[in-house]
């Protein structure tokens, strides 16, 4: 098969699964762990019901708003330092436009979902910049 030109890559070409599913309620200390053994950028927060978003907790995230802050990490949920709603990109968006997104609203990451709204998975800078230098 034909490797993709720039203008053919998109977001499914290059995302990756290095990221954990969680509830809201799992502790940041619980959190760190499930990143460590998934080895994860990212814990993507569960949505509660239909009608709810997913959320998003990256290492910035916990390094900013707990550490930095002083707080226990055993003491303090996901929910509480969680972005939400994340913005998302489908997995045919062409890379090109991932990265004009990523730029425009300061994203260093986002889940990539499907039609149902299910995350199959991530894509950060890095696989933006291996994918465009990819042949």
């Amino acid at each position: 098969m034909a490797s993709k030109s720039l203008t053919e890559r998109t977001a499914n070409d290059v995302m990756h699964s290095r990221y954990a599913t969680a509830d809201g309620f799992m502790t940041v200390a619980d959190g760190i762990q499930l990143m460590g053994q998934h080895n994860a950028s990212a814990i993507i927060v569960n949505r509660r019901n239909e009608h709810d978003e997913l959320g998003l907790v990256l290492a910035s995230d916990i390094a900013k708003k707990v550490l930095a802050a002083n707080r226990a990490a055993d003491r303090v949920s996901l929910y509480e330092i969680m972005s939400k709603p994340v913005i998302s990109v489908r997995p045919e968006m062409n890379i090109r436009y991932c990265a004009r997104l990523f730029a425009q609203f300061g994203l260093s990451l986002a889940p990539v979902v499907d039609i149902q709204h299910n995350v199959i998975g991530i894509i950060d800078y890095p696989q933006l910049v291996a994918g465009w230098g990819a042949n």
